[in-house]
Protein backbone atom coordinates (compact mmCIF):
# COMPACT_ATOMS: atom_id res chain seq x y z
CA UNK A 1 0.00 0.00 0.00
CA UNK A 2 1.35 3.42 -0.93
CA UNK A 3 2.29 5.46 2.11
CA UNK A 4 1.30 9.10 2.61
CA UNK A 5 4.62 10.72 1.53
CA UNK A 6 4.65 8.76 -1.74
CA UNK A 7 1.02 9.64 -2.43
CA UNK A 8 1.71 13.32 -1.79
CA UNK A 9 4.74 13.23 -4.08
CA UNK A 10 2.70 11.56 -6.82
CA UNK A 11 -0.05 14.17 -6.44
CA UNK A 12 2.47 17.03 -6.71
CA UNK A 13 4.02 15.43 -9.79
CA UNK A 14 0.67 15.08 -11.56
CA UNK A 15 -0.30 18.62 -10.58
CA UNK A 16 2.96 20.04 -11.92
CA UNK A 17 2.59 18.00 -15.10
CA UNK A 18 -0.93 19.31 -15.66
CA UNK A 19 0.21 22.88 -14.97
CA UNK A 20 2.98 22.59 -17.56
CA UNK A 21 0.47 21.27 -20.08
CA UNK A 22 -1.80 24.22 -19.38
CA UNK A 23 1.05 26.65 -20.01
CA UNK A 24 0.85 25.81 -23.71
CA UNK A 25 -2.73 24.59 -24.05
CA UNK A 26 -4.45 27.96 -23.70
CA UNK A 27 -1.75 30.42 -24.77
CA UNK A 28 -3.60 33.13 -26.69
CA UNK A 29 -2.27 36.05 -28.74
CA UNK A 30 -3.07 38.38 -25.82
CA UNK A 31 0.26 37.40 -24.25
CA UNK A 32 2.00 39.61 -26.83
CA UNK A 33 0.52 42.63 -25.05
CA UNK A 34 3.32 42.24 -22.51
CA UNK A 35 5.88 42.71 -25.30
CA UNK A 36 4.06 45.81 -26.51
CA UNK A 37 3.81 47.27 -23.02
CA UNK A 38 7.51 46.69 -22.34
CA UNK A 39 8.80 47.81 -25.74
CA UNK A 40 6.91 51.10 -25.66
CA UNK A 41 8.86 52.12 -22.55
CA UNK A 42 12.12 51.71 -24.46
CA UNK A 43 10.73 53.71 -27.39
CA UNK A 44 9.35 56.53 -25.26
CA UNK A 45 12.51 56.72 -23.15
CA UNK A 46 14.53 57.16 -26.35
CA UNK A 47 12.23 59.84 -27.77
CA UNK A 48 11.48 61.95 -24.68
CA UNK A 49 12.04 65.62 -25.53
CA UNK A 50 14.26 66.10 -22.44
CA UNK A 51 17.48 64.48 -21.34
CA UNK A 52 17.44 62.76 -17.96
CA UNK A 53 20.39 61.08 -16.21
CA UNK A 54 20.56 57.37 -16.96
CA UNK A 55 17.64 57.48 -19.38
CA UNK A 56 19.58 55.86 -22.24
CA UNK A 57 20.69 52.95 -20.07
CA UNK A 58 17.13 52.64 -18.78
CA UNK A 59 15.89 52.41 -22.38
CA UNK A 60 18.51 49.76 -23.18
CA UNK A 61 17.40 47.61 -20.26
CA UNK A 62 13.80 47.68 -21.43
CA UNK A 63 14.87 46.97 -25.01
CA UNK A 64 16.66 43.83 -23.78
CA UNK A 65 13.61 42.73 -21.76
CA UNK A 66 11.42 43.33 -24.83
CA UNK A 67 13.59 41.13 -27.03
CA UNK A 68 13.61 38.33 -24.44
CA UNK A 69 9.84 38.51 -24.05
CA UNK A 70 9.23 38.51 -27.81
CA UNK A 71 11.48 35.51 -28.41
CA UNK A 72 10.16 33.61 -25.38
CA UNK A 73 6.48 34.18 -26.06
CA UNK A 74 6.90 33.44 -29.78
CA UNK A 75 8.61 30.13 -28.95
CA UNK A 76 5.84 29.24 -26.48
CA UNK A 77 3.15 30.19 -29.01
CA UNK A 78 4.82 27.98 -31.62
CA UNK A 79 4.64 25.07 -29.18
CA UNK A 80 0.99 25.95 -28.59
CA UNK A 81 0.22 25.78 -32.32
CA UNK A 82 2.13 22.50 -32.74
CA UNK A 83 0.78 20.67 -29.68
CA UNK A 84 -2.71 22.17 -29.47
CA UNK A 85 -3.68 23.17 -33.04
CA UNK A 86 -7.41 22.81 -32.36
CA UNK A 87 -7.24 25.27 -29.47
CA UNK A 88 -5.11 27.65 -31.53
CA UNK A 89 -7.55 27.66 -34.43
CA UNK A 90 -10.47 28.34 -32.10
CA UNK A 91 -9.11 31.75 -31.05
CA UNK A 92 -10.30 33.35 -34.30
CA UNK A 93 -13.91 32.48 -33.37
CA UNK A 94 -13.57 33.73 -29.82
CA UNK A 95 -15.32 37.14 -29.51
CA UNK A 96 -12.70 38.37 -27.03
CA UNK A 97 -9.36 36.75 -27.83
CA UNK A 98 -9.77 37.08 -31.60
CA UNK A 99 -9.35 40.84 -31.19
CA UNK A 100 -5.87 40.32 -29.78
CA UNK A 101 -4.50 39.03 -33.07
CA UNK A 102 -3.41 42.63 -33.46
CA UNK A 103 -1.00 42.20 -30.55
CA UNK A 104 1.68 40.05 -32.28
CA UNK A 105 2.27 42.52 -35.16
CA UNK A 106 2.35 45.48 -32.78
CA UNK A 107 4.80 43.60 -30.56
CA UNK A 108 7.04 42.96 -33.57
CA UNK A 109 6.81 46.56 -34.79
CA UNK A 110 7.55 47.98 -31.35
CA UNK A 111 10.55 45.69 -30.92
CA UNK A 112 11.87 46.70 -34.32
CA UNK A 113 11.54 50.40 -33.59
CA UNK A 114 13.17 50.11 -30.17
CA UNK A 115 16.02 48.16 -31.79
CA UNK A 116 16.63 51.01 -34.21
CA UNK A 117 16.35 53.73 -31.58
CA UNK A 118 18.15 52.01 -28.71
CA UNK A 119 19.40 48.54 -29.63
CA UNK A 120 21.95 49.98 -32.05
CA UNK A 121 24.06 50.87 -28.99
CA UNK A 122 24.57 47.14 -28.49
CA UNK A 123 24.43 45.52 -31.94
CA UNK A 124 25.50 48.47 -34.10
CA UNK A 125 23.53 50.71 -36.43
CA UNK A 126 23.71 48.50 -39.53
CA UNK A 127 22.46 45.40 -37.72
CA UNK A 128 19.78 47.43 -35.93
CA UNK A 129 18.60 48.84 -39.25
CA UNK A 130 18.31 45.35 -40.76
CA UNK A 131 16.36 44.09 -37.74
CA UNK A 132 14.11 47.14 -37.78
CA UNK A 133 13.31 46.78 -41.50
CA UNK A 134 12.62 43.05 -41.06
CA UNK A 135 10.29 43.75 -38.13
CA UNK A 136 8.59 46.57 -40.03
CA UNK A 137 7.87 44.45 -43.11
CA UNK A 138 6.74 41.42 -41.09
CA UNK A 139 4.74 43.50 -38.60
CA UNK A 140 3.08 45.51 -41.37
CA UNK A 141 2.01 42.41 -43.29
CA UNK A 142 0.67 40.72 -40.15
CA UNK A 143 -0.96 43.98 -39.07
CA UNK A 144 -2.81 44.37 -42.35
CA UNK A 145 -3.94 40.74 -42.09
CA UNK A 146 -5.30 41.34 -38.59
CA UNK A 147 -7.04 44.53 -39.73
CA UNK A 148 -8.74 42.63 -42.55
CA UNK A 149 -9.31 39.09 -41.25
CA UNK A 150 -10.63 39.83 -37.75
CA UNK A 151 -13.34 42.29 -38.89
CA UNK A 152 -14.19 39.97 -41.80
CA UNK A 153 -14.77 37.09 -39.38
CA UNK A 154 -16.88 39.34 -37.18
CA UNK A 155 -18.92 40.50 -40.19
CA UNK A 156 -19.55 37.02 -41.57
CA UNK A 157 -19.85 34.79 -38.49
CA UNK A 158 -22.04 36.94 -36.27
CA UNK A 159 -19.64 37.01 -33.32
CA UNK A 160 -20.73 40.43 -32.06
CA UNK A 161 -23.87 41.58 -30.29
CA UNK A 162 -25.25 45.15 -30.09
CA UNK A 163 -23.78 45.65 -26.63
CA UNK A 164 -20.50 43.79 -27.27
CA UNK A 165 -18.27 46.74 -28.24
CA UNK A 166 -15.22 47.06 -26.00
CA UNK A 167 -11.74 48.53 -26.23
CA UNK A 168 -10.30 45.31 -27.58
CA UNK A 169 -12.07 45.91 -30.89
CA UNK A 170 -9.34 48.46 -31.61
CA UNK A 171 -6.53 45.91 -31.24
CA UNK A 172 -6.68 44.35 -34.73
CA UNK A 173 -6.93 47.68 -36.56
CA UNK A 174 -4.28 49.75 -34.72
CA UNK A 175 -1.21 47.89 -36.17
CA UNK A 176 -1.24 49.87 -39.46
CA UNK A 177 -0.96 53.08 -37.40
CA UNK A 178 1.98 51.59 -35.51
CA UNK A 179 3.54 50.77 -38.89
CA UNK A 180 3.01 54.35 -40.02
CA UNK A 181 4.83 55.72 -36.99
CA UNK A 182 7.66 53.17 -37.08
CA UNK A 183 8.04 53.69 -40.82
CA UNK A 184 8.72 57.39 -40.28
CA UNK A 185 12.04 56.47 -38.64
CA UNK A 186 13.06 54.30 -41.60
CA UNK A 187 12.47 56.79 -44.40
CA UNK A 188 15.90 58.41 -44.29
CA UNK A 189 17.57 54.98 -44.71
CA UNK A 190 16.10 54.75 -48.23
CA UNK A 191 17.64 56.29 -51.37
CA UNK A 192 16.56 59.87 -52.05
CA UNK A 193 13.76 60.53 -54.48
CA UNK A 194 11.01 58.09 -55.35
CA UNK A 195 11.92 55.39 -52.77
CA UNK A 196 11.55 57.87 -49.90
CA UNK A 197 8.44 59.44 -51.41
CA UNK A 198 6.87 55.99 -51.86
CA UNK A 199 7.56 55.14 -48.23
CA UNK A 200 5.91 58.38 -47.10
CA UNK A 201 2.85 57.61 -49.21
CA UNK A 202 2.65 54.04 -47.84
CA UNK A 203 2.91 55.29 -44.25
CA UNK A 204 0.18 57.89 -44.74
CA UNK A 205 -2.04 55.23 -46.36
CA UNK A 206 -1.50 52.96 -43.35
CA UNK A 207 -2.27 55.96 -41.15
CA UNK A 208 -5.59 56.42 -42.93
CA UNK A 209 -6.63 52.77 -42.70
CA UNK A 210 -6.29 52.72 -38.95
CA UNK A 211 -7.59 56.24 -38.34
CA UNK A 212 -10.95 55.87 -40.10
CA UNK A 213 -11.76 52.50 -38.55
CA UNK A 214 -10.67 53.74 -35.12
CA UNK A 215 -13.14 56.63 -35.32
CA UNK A 216 -15.95 54.17 -36.07
CA UNK A 217 -15.02 51.81 -33.23
CA UNK A 218 -14.50 54.57 -30.65
CA UNK A 219 -18.01 55.78 -31.51
CA UNK A 220 -19.36 52.27 -30.92
CA UNK A 221 -17.54 52.04 -27.59
CA UNK A 222 -19.03 55.39 -26.51
CA UNK A 223 -22.47 54.15 -27.53
CA UNK A 224 -22.03 50.91 -25.58
CA UNK A 225 -20.99 52.79 -22.42
CA UNK A 226 -23.90 55.19 -22.79
CA UNK A 227 -26.74 52.78 -23.60
CA UNK A 228 -25.68 49.45 -22.09
CA UNK A 229 -24.22 48.03 -18.89
CA UNK A 230 -20.53 48.46 -18.14
CA UNK A 231 -18.23 45.76 -19.53
CA UNK A 232 -17.28 42.82 -17.35
CA UNK A 233 -14.73 43.84 -14.72
CA UNK A 234 -11.74 42.18 -16.41
CA UNK A 235 -12.58 44.02 -19.65
CA UNK A 236 -12.66 47.48 -18.06
CA UNK A 237 -8.87 47.98 -18.55
CA UNK A 238 -9.43 47.63 -22.31
CA UNK A 239 -11.08 51.06 -22.25
CA UNK A 240 -7.53 52.40 -22.08
CA UNK A 241 -6.88 50.92 -25.54
CA UNK A 242 -8.81 53.88 -26.96
CA UNK A 243 -5.69 55.91 -26.14
CA UNK A 244 -3.71 53.72 -28.55
CA UNK A 245 -4.89 55.09 -31.91
CA UNK A 246 -5.11 58.60 -30.44
CA UNK A 247 -1.53 58.69 -29.17
CA UNK A 248 -0.07 56.66 -32.02
CA UNK A 249 -1.70 58.81 -34.70
CA UNK A 250 -0.46 61.99 -33.01
CA UNK A 251 3.07 60.58 -32.97
CA UNK A 252 2.81 59.32 -36.56
CA UNK A 253 1.47 62.61 -37.94
CA UNK A 254 4.35 64.59 -36.43
CA UNK A 255 7.11 62.06 -37.03
CA UNK A 256 6.04 61.69 -40.67
CA UNK A 257 5.99 65.46 -41.11
CA UNK A 258 9.51 65.59 -39.65
CA UNK A 259 10.61 62.93 -42.14
CA UNK A 260 9.13 64.89 -45.04
CA UNK A 261 10.90 68.06 -43.93
CA UNK A 262 14.18 66.19 -43.45
CA UNK A 263 14.23 63.91 -46.48
CA UNK A 264 11.82 65.20 -49.13
CA UNK A 265 12.16 68.97 -49.42
CA UNK A 266 9.53 70.57 -51.61
CA UNK A 267 6.23 72.41 -51.69
CA UNK A 268 4.60 70.07 -49.17
CA UNK A 269 7.04 70.94 -46.37
CA UNK A 270 4.96 73.57 -44.63
CA UNK A 271 1.72 71.72 -45.29
CA UNK A 272 2.99 68.50 -43.69
CA UNK A 273 4.46 70.32 -40.71
CA UNK A 274 1.19 72.19 -40.17
CA UNK A 275 -0.81 68.98 -40.51
CA UNK A 276 1.19 67.33 -37.73
CA UNK A 277 0.32 70.09 -35.25
CA UNK A 278 -3.19 70.90 -36.47
CA UNK A 279 -4.14 67.23 -36.29
CA UNK A 280 -2.05 66.28 -33.28
CA UNK A 281 -3.01 68.95 -30.76
CA UNK A 282 -6.83 68.46 -30.95
CA UNK A 283 -6.48 64.67 -30.92
CA UNK A 284 -4.05 64.95 -27.99
CA UNK A 285 -6.72 66.98 -26.18
CA UNK A 286 -9.27 64.21 -26.66
CA UNK A 287 -6.67 61.69 -25.50
CA UNK A 288 -6.30 63.63 -22.25
CA UNK A 289 -10.08 63.65 -21.87
CA UNK A 290 -10.28 59.90 -22.41
CA UNK A 291 -7.37 59.28 -20.06
CA UNK A 292 -9.32 60.99 -17.29
CA UNK A 293 -12.55 59.19 -18.19
CA UNK A 294 -10.90 55.75 -18.35
CA UNK A 295 -9.08 56.50 -15.12
CA UNK A 296 -12.31 57.37 -13.31
CA UNK A 297 -14.04 54.20 -14.52
CA UNK A 298 -11.02 52.11 -13.54
CA UNK A 299 -10.92 53.62 -10.04
CA UNK A 300 -14.61 52.82 -9.72
CA UNK A 301 -13.85 49.18 -10.54
CA UNK A 302 -10.77 49.05 -8.31
CA UNK A 303 -12.98 49.96 -5.37
CA UNK A 304 -14.99 46.85 -6.22
CA UNK A 305 -11.78 44.77 -6.30
CA UNK A 306 -10.86 44.77 -9.99
CA UNK A 307 -9.62 41.23 -10.78
CA UNK A 308 -6.23 40.81 -12.43
CA UNK A 309 -6.05 39.54 -16.00
CA UNK A 310 -3.76 40.04 -18.97
CA UNK A 311 -6.05 42.91 -19.97
CA UNK A 312 -4.16 44.94 -17.34
CA UNK A 313 -1.44 45.37 -19.97
CA UNK A 314 -3.87 47.86 -21.50
CA UNK A 315 -2.57 50.25 -18.83
CA UNK A 316 0.85 50.29 -20.53
CA UNK A 317 1.09 50.38 -24.33
CA UNK A 318 -1.83 52.79 -24.94
CA UNK A 319 -0.45 55.21 -22.35
CA UNK A 320 2.95 54.79 -23.97
CA UNK A 321 1.57 55.89 -27.32
CA UNK A 322 0.25 59.05 -25.68
CA UNK A 323 3.72 59.68 -24.23
CA UNK A 324 5.17 59.19 -27.73
CA UNK A 325 2.57 61.54 -29.22
CA UNK A 326 3.20 64.17 -26.55
CA UNK A 327 6.96 63.95 -27.15
CA UNK A 328 6.43 64.31 -30.89
CA UNK A 329 4.30 67.42 -30.31
CA UNK A 330 7.00 68.83 -28.03
CA UNK A 331 9.66 68.24 -30.67
CA UNK A 332 7.58 69.79 -33.46
CA UNK A 333 6.25 72.80 -31.50
CA UNK A 334 9.05 73.48 -29.04
CA UNK A 335 6.43 73.95 -26.30
CA UNK A 336 7.76 73.38 -22.79
CA UNK A 337 4.21 72.48 -21.77
CA UNK A 338 4.35 69.30 -23.85
CA UNK A 339 7.79 68.47 -22.47
CA UNK A 340 6.51 68.61 -18.89
CA UNK A 341 3.42 66.55 -19.68
CA UNK A 342 5.53 63.96 -21.53
CA UNK A 343 7.77 63.45 -18.50
CA UNK A 344 4.79 63.20 -16.13
CA UNK A 345 3.03 60.66 -18.35
CA UNK A 346 6.27 58.71 -18.81
CA UNK A 347 6.65 58.45 -15.05
CA UNK A 348 3.11 57.12 -14.76
CA UNK A 349 3.78 54.67 -17.59
CA UNK A 350 6.80 53.20 -15.82
CA UNK A 351 4.86 52.87 -12.56
CA UNK A 352 1.99 51.13 -14.39
CA UNK A 353 4.42 48.73 -16.07
CA UNK A 354 6.04 47.82 -12.76
CA UNK A 355 2.66 47.02 -11.22
CA UNK A 356 1.36 45.00 -14.17
CA UNK A 357 4.62 43.13 -14.68
CA UNK A 358 4.75 42.14 -11.01
CA UNK A 359 1.12 41.01 -11.11
CA UNK A 360 1.75 39.00 -14.28
CA UNK A 361 4.75 37.20 -12.82
CA UNK A 362 2.96 36.45 -9.54
CA UNK A 363 -0.19 35.11 -11.23
CA UNK A 364 1.89 33.25 -13.79
CA UNK A 365 3.76 31.35 -11.09
CA UNK A 366 0.45 30.45 -9.48
CA UNK A 367 -0.75 29.09 -12.82
CA UNK A 368 -3.83 31.31 -12.90
CA UNK A 369 -2.95 32.88 -16.26
CA UNK A 370 -2.76 29.52 -18.03
CA UNK A 371 -6.23 28.28 -17.25
CA UNK A 372 -8.86 27.91 -20.03
CA UNK A 373 -10.48 31.27 -20.79
CA UNK A 374 -14.16 31.59 -19.93
CA UNK A 375 -15.23 34.32 -22.33
CA UNK A 376 -18.93 33.48 -22.06
CA UNK A 377 -18.80 34.18 -18.34
CA UNK A 378 -16.94 37.42 -18.98
CA UNK A 379 -19.48 38.67 -21.46
CA UNK A 380 -22.44 37.88 -19.24
CA UNK A 381 -20.75 38.86 -15.99
CA UNK A 382 -22.64 42.13 -15.70
CA UNK A 383 -25.67 41.60 -17.86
Amino acid sequence: MTDAPQAAARKRFLRDLERKRHVYAHLGPNWYASVMGTGIISVTAATLPVELPGLRVFALVFWAITVVLLVGISAAWLVHWVRFPDNARRWIDDPILSQFYGAPPMAILTTGLSTLLVGQDVIGYDAALIVSWFCWVLGTILGLLSAIVVPFVMFTRGLAKPDAAFGGWLMPIVPPMVSANAGAFLIDSLPHGQPQLSMVIICYALFGISLVISIIIITLIWSRLLFHAMPAAVLVPTLWIVLGPLGQSTAAANNLSAAVLRDIPGQLDEVMEAFGLLYGVPVWGFAMFWLVMAGMITIREVRKKLPFALTWWSFTFPVGTVVAGTSALANRSGAVFFEVVAVVLFTGLVAAWALVFAKTVANGFRGKLFLPPSQAALIQDKK
